[in-house]
């Protein structure tokens, strides 16, 4: 495993924990600043926008640099966003600190990965994908439980300093690590990186970005409800079954990976099915403790397992141009999240109660499914038809088997 694999891996996990520990700690930064909880839930979602605003213009705006220097200059922003963060003395200023870190999370998952794969064999791509991303998953499973108690035992802010300390030790690890880009490589271009928009197949792969993520993030969003109100679990005992649920994404992002070397369309395939049925199966069984602890675990396996093949079809497709497009699916992520979350909502609002979430999650993610049936009985019908299809990726900017 290449060590600069491991620097971009820190990067992820310190960008994941600055996503996620704020949920931990906004009871006690809303009485910190004496804010409601609906204004300190703007750290959340205006970190969110943030993010895929980021993942499209910050890439767009660096895209002629060289790729280290660019991860060198978003840990940079990363740092500075959590330095204000720890040493806001208003609201306005942490709210600020939030947005500036969200800035360089779309643009550092979009570009670390074109870097990822750049570094490994071309049947290795999708595990190097996996291992960057293993950063986001440890910080769900492991940095979110101790930064949230750190929170509250030392204060809010000790938890952006620890951040920031993160932060610094991957921008060394990412200096030291990561290969420079090759003397005689030509930069992207921004305006050939957005013809890559032009390929149907680019749009097909947001698509099911959106729909696939927002399928597990429709059940997720209101899990602490389902746990409390129909399963039957204490509150307190909530943190620890959110490490059940995260251990489900390091191990599935692991094995996705893993998978997704052999055949991206066939793991997506399966992983999109397997969900579906997994999100039902939860909404039948969740008055059973035991039954929804495994539940949770395979939710968050089976969810997360499709990231690498996500990102990778993306890259494929895109015509040895993968930046801009690669960016525009860490973007896709998040509105997958809002959209699982906001539909997930919109059933809880009619009345249907905390198991409506999962039925929609499942709901989604099977819709998800048809469109990449769809998305694949069109590629294929281009590829047999007169020729005039375009190539398989195998043969273009990722080389990686798509079918």
């Amino acid at each position: 495993m290449p060590l600069g694999l491991l620097a971009l891996a820190v990067g992820g996990f310190g960008i994941g924990l600055t996503e996620f520990v704020i949920m931990g700690l906004l009871p006690e930064v809303a009485a910190d600043f004496a804010v409601s909880e609906t204004v300190a839930g703007y750290l959340i979602s205006g970190y969110a926008i943030a993010v895929a605003v980021g993942a499209i213009g910050l890439t767009a705006a660096v895209i002629r640099l060289d790729r280290k220097k660019v991860l060198v200059g978003l840990m940079g922003l990363f740092i500075a966003g959590n330095l204000l963060s720890a040493l806001a003395p208003t609201y306005e200023l942490l709210l600020a600190g939030r947005i500036l870190a969200a800035l360089c999370h779309g643009a550092f998952f979009g570009i670390g990965a074109v870097v990822a794969t750049s570094m490994v064999a071309p049947d290795r791509r999708a595990g190097a994908i996996a291992m960057m991303f293993a950063g986001l998953t440890s910080a769900n499973v492991l940095g979110v439980p101790f930064g949230t108690f750190l929170g509250q035992q030392l204060g809010w802010r000790s938890t952006f300093w620890a951040i920031t300390v993160i932060g610094v030790v991957a921008l060394v690890g990412i200096v030291a690590l990561v290969p420079a880009t090759a003397d005689d490589a030509v930069p992207p271009r921004l305006r050939a990186e957005l013809r890559a928009f032009r390929e149907p197949q680019v749009w097909w792969s947001i698509l099911v970005t959106v729909l696939g993520f927002g399928g597990m993030f429709g059940g997720f969003t209101y899990i602490a409800y389902t746990l409390t109100e129909v399963s039957g679990f204490a509150s307190s005992t909530v943190p620890w079954l959110l490490v059940v649920f995260g251990s489900g994404l390091f191990v599935g992002n692991y094995l996705g990976g893993k998978a997704a070397d052999r055949s991206i369309t066939r793991t997506l395939l399966v992983l999109l099915a397997v969900l579906t049925v997994v999100l039902a199966v939860f909404a039948l069984t969740a008055t059973s403790q035991v039954v929804t602890v495994v539940s949770l675990f395979f939710m968050g396996a089976f969810g997360f397992a499709t990231v690498p093949g996500l990102q990778l079809r993306i890259m494929g497709h895109a015509a040895g141009a993968p930046t801009m497009a690669s960016a525009a699916n860490i973007a896709a992520f998040n509105v997958g999240n809002a959209l699982g979350a906001w539909v997930g909502g919109l059933t809880i609002g009619a009345g249907l109660g905390y198991l409506s979430p999962l039925w929609a999650g499942a709901g989604i993610t099977l819709v998800a499914l048809v469109a990449l049936l769809v998305a694949t009985g069109i590629e294929r019908r281009g590829q047999d038809g007169d020729g005039a299809g375009k190539a398989p990726a195998s043969v273009r900017g990722a080389q990686v088997e798509v079918g």
